[in-house]
């Protein structure tokens, strides 16, 4: 039913990013993969730079989908079904132009993370040293520069969702009743059966500065909406703080790297290398946070405020035949992962000074044997 209601406006959307994206993705991703000792280095950079366009386009293209879905514009219905009447809306609308940057910065900051803890993690192995201080300091730097801009752009964000779905909003604020002011909760344990929550820890009045900027505005609860139009409030609540409280260590971990670079003792301070290295899965949390925060958070919606979940299902879909496409979906993507994850590993441990060694035994030299056994690497 969802594709047959959304398709006019979802299947083009779909087949932009196919022809523009995947494409330019496909055309580049094997000599960026397989053509490092075999490119000229000229052609291998333009080669890396066009996998990670064909990212961002691809990153754009389902940003406008799921933003249209998350607060449809630029469309009528006809005969029950959305077809588009504005694709400038569509495509550029105020909702694109505030989550595709999100995004954006948010895939940067997660390759800044993986690039400070891999340098972190050579340095404390005392192995290639000088590539090591390339990565740490050009990761601390790009992070720190990223993250005020990152959560400028989030606080954006939280206010089209205050705006265009207030509903959510009040999920993650886990506020069961109508405030004046209202208290920002910072840690709780929203409890859906009493509508309260348990060894609650809040600030007074915060949550009407952050939401209106008015130390006194009122703030709307969850009350004031049908039970059947409310979302669940756990995973929003609980991701959207996951999410936060990456980001404060990813702006911990960045700028006091910067100080220690500045004070001449950041490659000497084993801790804080500690740290940075266990910092490497912050980004990708976030991000998993945040998108589990943004589409629980619509429920009941699908399309909010015009098509429910439960409305866009295929009636003739057997409970049998999601748990089954679902397992298919984990084990091709457990077997991806596996070798996907192995073959980084083999990277890192051979490390970027065996580019230079020639073929001999480096990972890089395999890198084909390595990809004629994981070809679903490279549709990935």
């Amino acid at each position: 039913m969802l594709a047959e209601r959304t398709g006019p406006i979802q299947g083009p959307l779909l087949g932009y990013e196919g022809f523009t994206a995947f494409l330019l993705e496909a055309t580049f991703f094997g000599v960026m993969l397989l053509g490092r000792d075999r490119a000229p280095p000229w052609f291998y950079f333009f080669s890396c730079c066009m996998v990670s366009l064909g990212t961002m386009l691809s990153s754009f293209w389902i940003l406008c989908n799921n933003s249209w879905m998350q607060v449809p514009l630029g469309h009528v219905i006809v005969d029950g079904k959305f077809v588009p009447a504005d694709w400038w809306a569509i495509v550029s609308g105020p909702i694109v132009r505030v989550r595709w940057p999100h995004m954006l910065l948010a895939a940067f900051l997660t390759t800044g993370m993986s690039i400070i803890a891999t340098g972190a993690w050579y340095l404390l192995r005392g192995r290639q040293l000088a590539e090591a201080r390339v990565m740490l300091r050009w990761g601390i730097a790009l992070v720190a520069a990223i993250i005020p801009v990152q959560m400028f752009f989030g606080h954006v964000t939280g206010l089209y969702v205050l705006n265009y779905q207030p509903a959510k909003f009040a999920a993650i604020e886990a506020r069961w009743t109508t405030q004046q002011p209202a208290s920002e909760v910072l840690i709780a344990i929203p409890d859906p059966w009493t509508q309260r929550n348990l060894l609650a820890i809040e600030v007074p009045k915060l949550g009407s500065f952050i939401a209106s900027g008015n130390w006194d505005a009122k703030e709307i609860g969850l009350e004031a909406y049908r039970p059947e139009d409310r979302p669940p409030v756990l995973i929003p609540f609980f991701g959207f703080r996951l999410m936060v409280g990456m980001g404060l260590i990813m702006l911990a971990v960045s700028w006091f790297g910067v100080w220690l670079r500045w004070r001449g003792k950041l490659d000497s301070t084993r801790w804080f290398l500690w740290a940075a290295l266990l910092s490497f899965p912050t980004g990708f949390v976030a991000v998993l946070a945040g998108w589990f925060t943004a589409e629980v958070g619509r429920q009941p919606w699908v399309v909010y405020g015009l098509l429910r979940t439960k409305d866009a299902v295929t009636p003739s879909l057997a409970t049998g035949d999601v748990v089954f496409s679902l397992l298919a979906y984990v084990a091709v993507y457990a077997v991806i992962y596996s070798f996907g994850f192995y073959y980084i590993y083999r990277l890192l441990r051979d490390g970027p000074a065996a580019a230079e060694e020639g073929r001999g035994d480096s990972t890089l030299a395999r890198v084909p044997a390595v990809a004629m056994r994981t070809p679903p690497m490279i549709g990935g």
